[in-house]
Order: structure tokens, then sequence, then C-alpha cells
């Protein structure tokens, strides 16, 4: 069998990265909201962890950001006149639409869509489906311009089959790669796909937190799993804990990580735990694969730890020698209980033999980690080479990116920046010099004009 790899694909921060605090239930997001923000150390801290891992001899890939504002979805909304003009009376009238409009939150790529390798989908293609995210206004605007970047990304038919974003309605909400892990003996082979929710749509009997929105549904995913032509015996879907949801942990990637036969996971992420860990031991079990699980103790981590360090939302990088890295954001060793945990369990006798960490600070106050700005893909080579090789990244396109960072994101960003009709004529500039470094074509509203 040919090789196969896990690419990640990380999200380049926009020119237009501010706190908004648009997203509740994200604790970090709400806590720093109107902050100001610096696009250009976001989007520097983000090369930087895509160099390292690169340099480490991972694949790792870009995924262009979104145009913003967003103007089209500004006139929707009864606002007319010029671009300039409908930035100018929306924020006139009602300012927060139009620091909506202006999120950078597409750097979040977990969320993008949802991927299922060719060893899993009945036709051997990788299947992609755009995340409608309908839970929060500033992240349903991104999904038609997600699709057309991944169709420009994974352009071969032979290969890769697209499917657009489910009915943007609640019963059917859909937060992508965020609330889903594959399980495999390798990356080239079929594996378990796991699909987490949040609640169920129809059936009432399920308990559902009542703090916070549950943003995933079981309909969504199940909906996900028959588009992408899964077998019923390589899925398993699981229920996160209503308690935690209520707690800040907005997705399953904020309380537990899994990568080849690895889940690291809290506690109390789940429902019906130890039936979870059965089915997708057994499942992959009939896979070849042999399932390990490394549970992380309330008693040594709490739930409020792991959410203000984000140790889960980190990620897990299988090695040539088979076991694992870990990479995290500075705010891991900030704390006292998850570095300590850390510092006991990460070594070369465990699953988990090294751990990395990162500053991802402009990420990390507006809610988003290490997991949270990338997208994995499991490539098989033949794959790897179909993709649009302009978003792989190299030694020579990270230097590229970085001077067109230097040259077109503005240092700070406060909320009254916004409004500057400038802003989007310089967002517009630079994601068009951008289209052409990536080798992308026409993906953005303006260029499609």
């Amino acid at each position: 069998m040919s090789s196969a790899y896990e690419v990640n694909f990380d999200g380049l921060v926009g020119p237009t990265h501010n706190y908004g605090g648009l997203s509740y239930g994200n604790v970090a997001s709400q806590n720093n909201s109107q902050a100001c923000s610096s696009p250009r150390q976001a989007a520097q801290q983000g090369l930087a962890k895509m160099k390292a891992l690169m340099d480490m001899g991972f694949k790792q890939g870009v995924f262009a950001p979104q145009e913003r504002p967003d103007v089209a979805a500004l006139r929707n909304l009864g606002f007319t006149g010029s671009d300039a003009q409908v930035i100018a009376k929306a924020a006139k009238e009602a300012m927060p639409l139009l620091v909506a409009t202006c999120s950078a939150s597409s750097m979040w790529t977990a969320n993008a869509c949802t991927v299922s390798p060719g060893a899993d989908t009945a036709d051997g293609r990788v299947h992609f489906t755009a995340a409608n995210l309908n839970c929060k206004f500033h992240r349903s605007i991104e999904h038609p311009t997600t699709s057309r970047i991944l169709q420009s990304m994974f352009n071969d038919e032979q290969h890769f089959a697209h499917h657009p974003a489910l009915a943007a309605v609640s019963q059917f909400g859909d937060e992508g790669a965020a609330n889903h892990t594959r399980f495999c003996k390798s990356y080239g082979e079929p594996g378990v796909e796991f699909f987490v929710y949040g609640r169920s749509a129809f059936d009432a009997r399920l308990p559902a937190p009542q703090r916070y929105p549950a943003r995933q549904t079981l309909e969504a995913s199940q909906a996900v799993a028959r588009l992408h032509g899964l077998h019923d015996d390589n899925v398993v879907y699981a229920q996160q804990s209503p308690a935690v949801i209520d707690q800040g942990v907005f997705h399953n990637d904020v309380i537990a990580v899994g990568n080849a036969e690895l889940l690291f996971y809290h506690q109390d992420a789940f429902l019906h735990t130890e039936q979870v860990l059965a089915e997708l031991s057994a499942k992959l079990g009939r896979t070849g694969g042999h399932f390990k699980a490394l549970c992380v103790p309330r008693d040594a981590v709490s739930v409020d730890d792991a959410v203000k360090s984000y140790l889960f939302n980190s990620q897990l990088l299988l090695r040539p020698d088979g076991k694992h890295l870990l990479i995290v954001p500075q705010e891991c060793r900030q704390n006292t209980n998850v570095w300590n945990y850390l510092q006991q369990q990460v070594g070369p006798q465990g699953p988990i033999a090294d751990v990395q960490v990162f500053d991802l600070k402009q990420s990390m106050q507006n809610g988003g980690g290490p997991a949270c700005l990338r997208l994995r893909v499991a490539l098989r080579e033949s794959e790897l080479a179909a993709v649009n090789q302009g978003v792989i990244l190299t030694p020579a396109l990270h230097a590229t990116l970085s001077a067109w960072v230097e040259k077109h994101y503005r240092d700070r960003l406060s909320e009254a920046d916004l409004a500057d009709p400038q802003l989007l004529t310089e967002c517009r500039t630079a994601l068009d010099e951008l289209t052409q470094i990536l080798k992308l074509g026409s993906v953005y509203p303006f260029q499609l004009v």
C-alpha cells in the first residue's frame, strides 16, 4: 500500500482580526471583547507554528482567510449605497453588525468543514462538507467562500468530492471538524470516524445544556456521515456532556483530541464514557487497530483549567516512531495544574512522548488554540499529489507569506478602526495578491463580480 499522511492545513489569520466578543459560550472570546488586537502579530504567530511543524517533518498546508468586512452580508441586512457608504451606515446604525461582518474567525479552520479520507468512503474519494456554522451569525456567512476555497485547494474530481453546507437551521447545526476525529491504524487504511454532538434536534429524551448553546446536533453529524458514504460499522457517535458545555466547552476539541489510535480526553468530556470507549475499541479493532485512551482525571485538571489553558485544543501529531507529539499553547505552561500534569504524563514511556509550547496569544484571546487553527486531511500519495500545490507550505512559501503579512497587515486594530472604509480596500488588495501566491484563482466575492 502506498504511503499516506495527515496534512494540517492551518488558517491564515485575516487582516481584520479583532476582538469583537462575538462567540457566546466561548469564555476567552467574551472576556477579551473590545480589546485592541494586532492582526500582523496574529498572522505571524500562526505562520511561525506552521513553519515549526514543517521543519519537524510534518506535512503542512495553508488555508486562505475570508474577505472582510463582508459588505454583501450588510447589504442583505438593508444597508445601501457604495461599499464605503454601507460600512459608514452600519457603523452608525448597527455597530455590532459591522463588527460581526469583520470577524476573522475563519482562521479557525477546524470549523471549516468535515473531512472523510478516501480509505473510509464508499467511492474511495476524499469527501468535504462545508460547515454551516449557523449557531453564530458572524460564522454562518463563511461557508460560501469556504466552499470555493476548498474546491480550489482540492480540485481534482477523481480524488475529491465536495458537498455544500447542510440546511442553515438549528436542527442541523454543524461546526465541522471541531467535533470530529478519526482513528486508524495508518492514515491510508480504513478507520473509525468519531462524531461528537451536543444535542439531538428531534429526540427530546436526550439531555441538553442549560446555560450555553449546544452547537453540533446529532442529526447534522449523521447527515455528514451519509453524504460521505461512511459505513455504520466504521462510525461512532458520542454525546458531549451538557455540564461541560455549560462550563465553556463549546466544541469537543476543547475537551478531547484524538489521532491515529489514541484518544486524549478529560474525565468529564462525554456522557456514557465507558460505552463510547468500548465501541471505539471494538470498531477500531475490526480494522486491525488497537485503540488507546488517555484520560485526564478531574482531580488533576479541572474543566475550568482545561478551558482556560486549552490543554485539549492541542495538536496531537503522530511521529514516525509511533509516539505522539502534543502541540500546546503557552497558556498550558502558565497553568500550574495543567503543566504539572503534562510534566508527569508526557515522556518516552507513555503514548505522548513530547510536548511543544507555542505562543498563539492573539488567537487564544479570541478563543482559538492550536487545534482550532488547523484542518486535518488524511491523504494518500496520489491524493496529495492532486492537491493544489500552491497551498502546500514550503520554506519559500513561508517567506513569501511572511513578507505579504508585513506589507498588508495593520499592527493594531480597534473596534473604531473597523468603520474605516480604507480597511476594506486594504483587505481586498491583500487577498487579491494572496490568491495569486496560493494559485487559488477567483474565490472571493469581489473577484467574482
